[in-house]
């Protein structure tokens, strides 16, 4: 006789067409931007799919059915589960929209799949809400609601427990908080000593993050502290991390346009008078000169429109820019190129002129699809105005500083 098998289903309305959330399902990219930490994918029917997560958690299976726009199915066999079940996912267009459909079956009865059964009934909902957001607005929920508490942390020994008169060793002494989080709102001072935190008990930065697992931004959690010799209990609801502003496109080239046009002129104005020698001068083997930092600018504006292109392609993208740029080889082959500094200013300008038109030259389509666009945005936004001046400025002076210092002596 046959085990009986159970089937979950779960229904959602999406604010965006059938195709889009028919890609969410098959585009790798789109897919770790609300379902996985990582995802492998061949969009066929018999081809093979790739589920992972950080903790470990992972499920494989392969492509069954593949209706663009209306349909999508595949096997799912999670790790450690008792045995292979499937998803099929149904699309219908509604005022603009679509109506999602999501059937989990196959799944067997019985204390063995019980906690796959929970696991399942559980993750789905929020999975798919994920999705919802991912593509009505780029955020990603897992993000978004990461708990904050909004504390600063300082030193903490015996010591400096004698000199607070806190009669515990170990704890986290708080250097301040935040306006407008929680840890203010529950009357969290400098000086407190935290030493609980949900239940759990905490004493350095990843005690803190492991307290801090299983909860939400909005959660209230029992927090209990030293103030001085007196022991303190409350509760603190959980803030939420600030989520960036993304611009719209005309809107950003313009942002992008004036952020470039102030770090070119900070950068003219550092580098006024230097001679070729001191633009080649490094303050250690291992550091740059003023000429590779310079080429390292360029490399960046290049990768950057190398990793749109990608985007626009659709294909698969990873995350971050941040070390192609690095390798020395190619910052020292783009000196070679160009030889003298004016001529390296003169290309880093072209690149960013290069970057404004490729912007500018963004089909509707890609902004439309907000977790593609808000990398570009928020790459532009957050990161090139920072790098310049928080990561390479003082190390420009610095350079710049000793050039001359030993040019003169």
């Amino acid at each position: 006789m046959a085990s009986k098998t159970r089937t979950l289903k779960f229904k959602r309305v999406v604010n965006a067409p059938s195709a889009e959330v028919y890609r969410a399902f098959t585009n790798p990219t789109a897919l770790r931007d609300w379902l996985c930490d990582a995802a492998r994918v061949d969009a066929r029917k018999g081809g093979q799919v790739y589920f992972g997560w950080n903790d470990g958690y992972h499920a494989i299976g392969k492509f069954t059915t593949l209706a663009p726009g209306r349909r999508v199915a595949f096997t799912w066999r999670g790790y450690d589960e008792p045995g292979e079940s499937s998803v099929q996912v149904s699309l219908a267009g509604k005022n603009g929209g679509t109506v999602m459909t999501l059937t989990h079956a196959g799944l067997g009865s019985g204390k063995v799949w019980a906690e796959t059964v929970k696991s399942l009934t559980d993750g789905w909902p929020d999975k798919l809400e994920n999705l919802q957001s991912m593509l009505e607005t780029g955020i990603d929920l897992r993000t978004a609601r990461l708990p904050r508490m909004g504390v600063f942390i300082d030193d903490f020994n015996v010591e400096i427990a004698a000199q607070l008169g806190v009669p515990v060793s170990e704890g986290i002494r708080l250097a301040g908080v935040a306006d407008g989080t929680g840890a203010q709102a529950a009357g969290l001072q400098k000086d407190d000593v935290l030493v609980r935190l949900g239940g759990n008990k905490v004493f350095d930065f990843p005690s803190l993050g492991n307290a801090l697992q299983g909860h939400k931004a909005g959660d209230k959690v029992p927090i209990i502290f030293y103030r001085g010799g007196k022991k303190m209990t409350t509760h603190m609801e959980l803030s939420q991390r600030p989520i960036p502003q993304v611009p719209p496109l005309a809107e950003l080239i313009e942002i992008v346009r004036k952020n470039y046009a102030e770090l070119d002129v900070e950068l003219a104005k550092l580098v006024e008078g230097l001679s070729e020698a001191q633009a080649a001068y490094q303050l250690a083997p291992d550091s740059w000169s003023i000429m590779e930092t310079i080429a390292h600018f360029i490399a960046c504006e290049r990768d950057f429109q190398s990793w749109v292109a990608q985007m626009l392609n659709d294909r698969e993208v990873g995350d971050s820019l941040e070390f192609r740029p690095n390798v020395t080889q190619r910052i020292r082959a783009i000196v070679e190129r160009f030889a003298t500094l004016p001529a390296l200013l003169d290309e880093l300008k072209r690149s960013e002129a290069e970057t404004v038109n490729l912007l500018a030259a963004l089909p509707a389509e890609f902004v439309a699809r907000k977790h593609l666009y808000q990398r570009a945005a928020l790459w532009m936004t957050q990161t090139v105005p920072s790098h310049f001046r928080d990561e390479h400025f003082g190390l420009m002076q610095a350079a710049i500083q000793a050039a001359r210092r030993d040019a003169s002596s």
